[in-house]
């Protein structure tokens, strides 16, 4: 379940998804762009001791919400446009050879 995941956690397992994905493509002949990534969390936002009481949010798992007593539950959602760090441009899961259908 999703005990005790940060939010930034979550964002960051989607990252390294799409990067793990570009580099299993990288010798693919067919390439795909990266467009917007919606993203929406049921999260419980706690004060952490840990950080200097600062307060952080962790994704709770929807079917334990009714479990949770008089705990405050919100929903965040946000959109993420990857960009490619060195040129700014929209970033590519694949490579840059032009695609073709001569293998099939």
């Amino acid at each position: 379940m999703f005990d005790d995941i940060e939010l930034s956690e979550a964002v960051r397992a989607v990252r390294d998804g799409l990067t793990s994905a570009a580099a299993a493509g990288a010798e693919e002949a067919l390439s795909f762009e990266v467009g917007e990534i919606s993203m929406e969390f049921t999260v419980e936002l706690r004060r952490d001791a840990k950080a200097n009481g600062g307060v952080k949010a962790w994704v709770i798992d929807a079917g334990t919400e009714g479990s949770r007593g008089s705990t405050r539950t919100h929903k965040v959602a946000f959109t993420l446009t990857p960009k490619d760090r060195r040129t700014g441009e929209g970033w590519k899961v694949g490579n840059d050879r032009p695609a073709g259908i001569s293998g099939f």
